[in-house]
């Protein structure tokens, strides 16, 4: 292209935007759509007497309770949190408001509970920490009526991985355990007395299962209700029967989700509900706070659907349809005689209005606008649309066009969803509608793996990441809005958070050249190291994501993810990129962000990247979020040539200085490496007496000799007046080589395993250990003849051997796992310390005496020898099942391997 013809393009470009600006509506200042609402998140009192909500305080959002009656200027604050609340709900009797909150975005929440009527001695209430526990993350699993000073909990402060059942209470903060849990359950159900009546798990084959709890808590073995990683089953609410129980289901040959009533005690299942239009999965249901009967249905198709269930209900709909007929109705909660009921009102242009709805008055009071200060009339309508896949699949989007141009050559900014497990909805997008105003037209679209459009949809994107139907659906987006003339094909960028910044970086390394610019946000680069990192509370999903993503455990699974893993392929990229993160993200952890930006920077390849020290996945706090907002849009403006609002105010652009990072200074430790290992830290209360049966079988240059009886057994004891665990291995010899007993002895801190004193007997002979401190003082023994010793231990160390294998299944193990730790080698000859590294490698089904195990492969490898140990541990009780080890070469070579044969308390 020569240079004039250039120059006549880029005048041409600008005269095309200048002229597109003219018609647009004005430019609406960026506060307007990512600040904090003046209003949010209102909920009625039980009682009615009170209206609580979400409002700044402190330029943060808080909990405000205002008199039902009262105007807004009257209400008080709740709470002074320095990060916004994230959800609340009052307590069954209206004595408490109930809160959560992490720390910085790590979701690791508790629960604190607000008595509105105490004394705001500081500006608010004091607020009480009902789970003070570090690093442990709460749900709520019921709110009983029956009970409204204790609610149903699950803390995994036990084991990272899986949450056991307490019963809280209120007013004293006193916990009562009800269910430890040990049979993995992902989920729990309570009936509406908050008894716990059924238990929702995962198979190793990703399958779902739904088991009886009985009345004394302990689980029915032989679950009641089962469907397969393709299906959705599972409980929602129970019947006021107290018999059956709501299921949502599309097992067998249905394909759209389905409500039906279950009996867990019969097996029969009966349709309550399928989508009348048959188009989705079932939606949701609204039950009656006063009788809790079934009172409404809804299906989210292009816009939401209502099905009343019940004569009042229609009745209700007919007249809040006739005083509030522009916009979607939403029925938001209603105190416990059914009187008073809140109504939201929104549209696409118009973010909602919340109404105070009367039953027995007929009467609408308008409470608030959440956004006052939206201008509806320069928003842009947003449209539902369907365009064809390359193979011929129909796939669902909405598309916001800006307001006031014609639809003609548009820069185009393509918006998909995160999960990606999700999807994305008719209503109010403040994104869609600041870009609109900025001249972009945005396509969100639900692309396959999106819910809500039956199983066939969801499971076609089964490990279609990346180089697959997943992308091919955004990449087919784009091209249907340019064959339609709607994007100028030079100025079509893609943008989006956690799945969606993965497909951002997927779009911008397997098709570099669609678009012109991308921004990422909290999304992953590498699908191995993002599995290799979840959260242990999502350990139940493991397999799932396996299955929908693909196994790193299998080469081949691991060679597919390679494969759609866009950090792989970073020297494709020839596509402006903006990466945003935060710092304490526990889903997508900061190391996705930072290996994409250092690939990027080592070929001296421009990439801006912004990382909030406070945030999690997603950024939370006003300031971050408008700091944010402040880089998006002049990133988009340089590359695609939209509008931009001059300027920031000076809070806002002293945050975004704070935030950008110079990727000159960022790191990338090896996610394996020392540096990012975990800290052994054992839970010794998790430990319970048991004994076990072993097979022990050596092979020792090329002879095998099989031990007899071997044992281990753990009891609890006291040692020096402290309680202990006592972890004992015994064996003898066989005949020919003298039938010495063998027994290892290992006394161990009751709390953290620490390692107390260690006795190892052959025959006659023996060593003994005392541990103290910074040193170890032994006697070894041998016909009749001690000699005492002394070892200085100048790193930290742990127990090994039995004690270590019983230390294993208190962690919080899954594939990826890995850690470092030193013990103490008693051996004479080779006394001293001992390093390994440790590494949760794969899943694997081990068949052994005992039977057939689903477990996590360990691996111990020694440093600077040969010496190593695989470990298999049960994935339910974390017990090893075998273990295979190699002898040094001192000792003559060989492995030995032990085999479960038997396990009792």
């Amino acid at each position: 292209m020569n240079l004039l013809y250039r120059c006549a393009l880029l005048l041409a470009l600008a005269a095309t935007v200048r002229t597109a600006a003219a018609q647009l509506p004005p430019l609406i200042d960026r506060a307007v759509f990512f600040g904090d609402p003046e209003i949010a998140g209102s909920q009625l009192s039980p009682d009615g007497q009170y209206l609580t909500f979400l409002k700044p305080y402190h330029d943060v959002m808080n909990v405000w309770v205002k008199g039902l009656d009262e105007p807004f200027d009257a209400a008080r604050p709740l709470t002074a949190d320095d990060r916004p609340v994230p959800g609340y709900f009052w307590s069954e009797d209206g004595r408490y408001v109930l809160y959560v909150q992490d720390k910085g975005g790590d979701e690791n929440y508790h629960i604190y509970a607000v008595n509105p009527s105490a004394d705001p001695a500081t500006g608010v209430p004091p607020a009480r920490d009902l789970t003070p526990l570090d690093g442990v993350r709460a749900g709520i699993y019921a709110v009983p009526k029956n009970t409204p000073n204790e609610i149903v909990v699950g803390l995994n402060d036990r084991d990272p991985a899986w949450h056991d059942v307490y019963r809280l209470n209120l007013e004293t903060g006193e916990r009562e355990l009800l269910i430890e849990n040990t049979e993995r359950i992902a989920g729990w159900q309570t009936d509406l007395n908050g008894n716990v009546r059924l238990a929702v798990r995962t198979t190793n084959d990703g399958s779902t299962e739904i088991l009886r709890v009985g009345d004394d808590l302990a689980l029915d073995p032989v679950p009641v209700y089962t469907c397969t990683v393709y299906e959705a089953c599972g409980p929602t609410r129970y019947h006021k029967d107290g018999r059956r129980v709501y299921f949502e289901t599309n097992k067998g040959d249905r394909d759209l989700t389905e409500l039906v009533l279950f009996d867990p005690a019969t097996g029969e299942e009966t349709l309550v509900e399928r989508d009348p239009e048959g188009q989705v999965d079932f939606g949701g249901a609204e039950f009656s706070e006063a009788t809790d009967d079934l009172i409404l249905t809804y299906y989210v198709g292009d816009r939401i659907r209502l099905y009343p269930k019940t004569d009042e209900t229609k009745a209700d709909l007919d007249f809040l349809r006739a005083q509030l007929p522009d916009g979607e109705l939403d029925l938001g909660g209603s105190t416990n005689d059914d009187r008073l009921v809140k109504v939201t009102v929104y549209r696409d242009v118009d973010p909602g209005t919340v109404y105070l709805f009367d039953r027995e008055a007929r009467t609408v009071e308008k409470l608030y606008t959440s956004r006052p200060e939206v201008p509806v009339e320069h928003m842009a309508p947003m449209q539902a649309i369907r365009y064809p896949a390359r193979d011929g699949m129909e796939i669902p989007a909405y598309l916001t066009l800006p307001k006031g141009v014609e639809p003609k050559n548009l820069p185009v900014v393509i918006f998909p969803h995160g999960g990606p497990w999700a999807r994305d909805n008719y209503g109010y997008n403040s994104f869609a509608q600041f870009l609109a105003n900025r001249g972009y037209a945005v396509l969100s679209p639900n692309f396959r793996g999106s819910t809500g459009y039956g199983k066939a949809f969801l499971n076609a994107g089964n490990k279609e990441w990346g180089t697959g139907a997943m992308q091919h659906d955004l990449t087919d987006g784009v091209q249907y809005l340019i064959g339609q003339g709607i994007a100028d094909p030079e100025r079509v960028a893609i943008m989006g958070g956690s799945y969606g910044g993965y497909a951002t970086l997927a779009g911008v390394t397997f098709t570099p050249d669609l678009y012109a610019a991308a921004v990422d946000i909290v999304g992953p680069s590498n699908l191995i190291t993002l599995l290799e990192s979840i959260p242990p509370y999502w350990e139940a999903g493991r397999v799932i994501f396996h299955e929908r993503m693909g196994d790193p455990t299998t080469p081949e699974g691991r060679a597919q993810l390679d494969a759609q893993s866009p950090l792989n392929f970073a020297d494709r990229i020839t596509t402006p990129l903006l990466v945003i993160q935060g710092a304490n993200d526990p889903r997508v952890k900061q190391r996705e962000a930072d290996q994409i930006v250092v690939a990027l920077r080592d070929r001296d390849y421009p990439v801006e990247y912004l990382v909030a020290p406070d945030e999690g996945h997603g950024f939370r706090g006003e300031e971050n979020r408008m700091a944010m907002m402040v880089s998006i849009e002049d990133f988009l403006a340089e590359h695609l040539g939209g509008r931009e609002q001059e300027g920031a105010p000076p809070e806002i652009e002293a945050k975004l200085e704070a935030i950008t990072v110079d990727p000159a200074t960022v790191t990338v430790t090896d996610p394996m490496g020392a540096a990012d290992m975990d800290e052994i830290a054992f839970n010794g209360a998790a430990v319970k007496p048991m004994k076990m049966e072993y097979d022990i079988t050596m092979n020792v240059q090329g002879q095998e000799v099989t031990l007899a009886n071997p044992t281990r057994t753990v009891t609890l004891v006291e040692y020096e007046g402290q309680p202990a665990l006592a972890i004992v291995d015994r064996a003898a010899l066989p005949p020919a080589m003298g039938s010495a007993a063998l027994v290892d002895s290992f006394v161990v801190a009751r709390g953290d395993l620490t390692p107390l004193y260690r006795k190892l007997q052959q025959g006659p002979g023996s060593i003994e250990l005392t541990y103290s401190g910074d040193e170890i003082e032994g006697v070894t023994s041998q016909s009749g003849q001690s000699m005492p010793f002394t070892s200085a231990l100048d790193l930290p160390i742990i127990a090994d051997n039995q004690a270590l294998e019983i230390g294993l299944s208190t962690l919080p193990l899954d594939v990826g796992y890995a850690a470092s730790f030193a013990t103490y080698n008693p051996a004479p000859g080779q006394q001293g310390i001992s390093t390994y590294t440790l590494s949760v490698t794969g899943m694997e089904e081990v068949t052994v005496p005992a039977g057939t195990y689903q477990t996590y492969v360990v691996e111990l490898d020694k440093a600077d020898s040969n010496e190593d140990t695989t470990l298999y541990l049960d994935q339910k009780t974390g017990m090893t099942v075998k273990n295979v080890s190699t002898l040094p070469a001192q000792m003559g070579g060989g492995t030995i391997t032990s085999e479960l044969t038997g396990m009792g308390m």
